[in-house]
């Protein structure tokens, strides 16, 4: 008998478990994220439409970004039931596989002039971009080191073990090359560093010492159309058809849209061809012309409720890997949209870095999916832990 009303208690504690995983399970984060995606595959369909062929047709933006979402949906849902402690426990292997791919990208990617940056995924014939994988590879890694050195994050040893653990990531990504996505590795453990209560004294003297280097990087490290691409929101009228092309096109769709915008698909920047790389880099001019300043600011603001869901999660961890990965999440997505935004409207450099779920690419978005999975994965766990 004993036995028999034991079985229906571990039922009991059983059921209640899993009914508080899903009430720790964050809805408002996951609703914040697929908004936005929704608003990616809505500029993936009007530039489809700008190309001339039907939006349905196979191969198009809107097609591929759909098959995208579908995947990124996917992965969303297995980083979710995928017990993130398994991460600590392999987070080196994980950072030697990561440094494996950004160099098999050397080896056989393609790209754009003489770059590496793509691989082509046999069969289905899309193509994947390492280096976006290695922004959440490197979060894994960083918050498993960082973790494990709770009680020393004012030391220096601690600030430069992070930084040396990004060096080699950050070098292989420079020789793709690919500066954005160097500049957003970098983000990541400078935003982790800062939000993890390392010694304000400590980050402010090695910014000091990045900013002595910048020289040193500008002549012996960047390629001058990088060069030309950093210096044109300077004055992007001194090379209008060359450098400032790009920006001066998307300052002029920004403009033209006004509060209510000229209407899905009708942007004339779009239409017309004027605005190049208006799918990825320049995403966001489009989506200000056509749908205005309500759209953008729509847009915004579910950037900044995605924002504080994440930093919710993070501040809710009682582990201190799971508050540091949500530290990394929100640094890398915050960087990236204040940096494409601004340099569309002319206030930062331009370094093609994407705007999270809005940009069009595969990569992005599943980096961004797997990041989020991860984040709820910590939050049932967790929950669950207390029973």
């Amino acid at each position: 008998m004993g036995v028999l009303r034991a079985e229906p208690a571990r039922l009991g504690a059983a059921s209640r478990a899993v009914g508080s995983a899903w009430r720790a399970y964050d809805w408002q984060l996951s609703a914040y994220a697929l908004m936005l995606m929704t608003f990616g595959l809505v500029m993936a369909y009007s530039n489809s439409v700008h190309d001339g062929v039907s939006p349905f047709s196979w191969g198009t933006t809107f097609t591929r970004g759909a098959a995208w979402a579908v995947i990124a949906v996917a992965v969303f849902v297995a980083a979710t039931a995928f017990d993130y402690k398994w991460l600590k426990t392999f987070a080196w292997p994980l950072y030697a596989v990561n440094l494996g791919l950004l160099g098999l990208s050397l080896l056989i990617g393609d790209g754009v002039g003489n770059s590496s940056r793509w691989v082509t995924i046999p069969v289905v014939g899309l193509q994947f971009q390492f280096s976006e994988l290695a922004k959440i590879l490197m979060i894994v890694v960083l918050a498993r080191y960082l973790s494990a050195r709770e009680a020393r994050l004012d030391s220096l040893s601690t600030i430069l073990g992070a930084g040396l653990l990004m060096a080699p990531a950050v070098a292989l990504v420079m020789l793709q090359p690919d500066l954005g996505t160097s500049l957003v590795l970098a983000a990541i453990v400078a935003g982790m560093l800062f939000m993890s209560g390392a010694s304000l004294r400590w980050l402010a003297l090695l910014g000091a010492a990045v900013v002595a280097f910048i020289p040193v990087a500008w002549n012996l490290i960047l390629h001058d159309y990088q060069k030309a691409r950093l210096l044109s929101f300077l004055d992007p009228s001194a090379d209008p058809q060359g450098s400032g092309y790009h920006l001066l096109q998307a300052q002029i769709a920004v403009g033209a849209g006004g509060l209510l915008g000229k209407g899905l698909t009708n942007s004339t920047q779009g239409q017309l061809d004027y605005l190049p790389v208006q799918t990825t880099d320049f995403v966001f001019a489009i989506l200000a012309e056509e749908l205005g300043f309500l759209g953008a600011l729509v847009v915004f603001l579910l950037f900044v409720a995605l924002l504080w869901r994440i930093l919710t999660s993070a501040w809710r961890a009682r582990d201190p890997f799971g508050t540091l990965f949500g530290a990394g999440v929100a640094s890398m997505i915050l960087f990236q949209l204040a940096v494409n935004v601004g340099m569309v409207i002319g206030i930062m450099p331009i370094t093609g870095i994407p705007l999270p779920f809005i940009t069009h690419g595969g990569a992005s978005l599943i980096t961004l999916a797997l990041g989020l999975g991860i984040l709820q994965s910590i939050n049932i766990r967790q929950a669950r832990a207390e029973w």
